[in-house]
């Protein structure tokens, strides 16, 4: 499954280049958040603790992310040119630690006599 998670479509890409599956603007982070970052490195650290609180506050943008990183491989795709420092990579953090958190799916044992 891939995954658009930024706000706006990746300038002079066109929709059949990416192969995605889906394009969720609603997990991406907030205009004013993502204007205020700026990509600007030095103020990354920031930039992560406010987007992991707007994260928190809105599990329903990001729980069907959630369900298919369980069940399989999950790729999010972002436009930032920094590898490191962008929403992407903060998202797939907290995912990561949603799915530790909550631990494997329990099933129902099954006995065969």
């Amino acid at each position: 499954m891939r995954v658009l998670v930024d706000r706006l479509w990746p300038r002079g890409c066109k929709k059949e280049s990416l192969a995605l599956s889906a394009w969720l603007k609603e997990v991406a982070p907030s205009d004013s958040l993502r204007k205020g970052f700026c990509h600007d490195p030095a103020l990354f650290d920031e930039f992560r603790l406010r987007y992991r609180a707007e994260l928190a506050a809105h599990p329903e943008h990001w729980q069907g992310l959630l369900e298919l990183a369980g069940r399989g491989s999950l790729t999010l795709l972002f436009a930032a040119r920094d590898e490191r420092c962008n929403n992407a990579r903060v998202l797939a953090e907290f995912l990561e630690e949603e799915l530790e958190r909550r631990g494997p799916p329990s099933s129902p044992v099954c006995y065969q006599g």
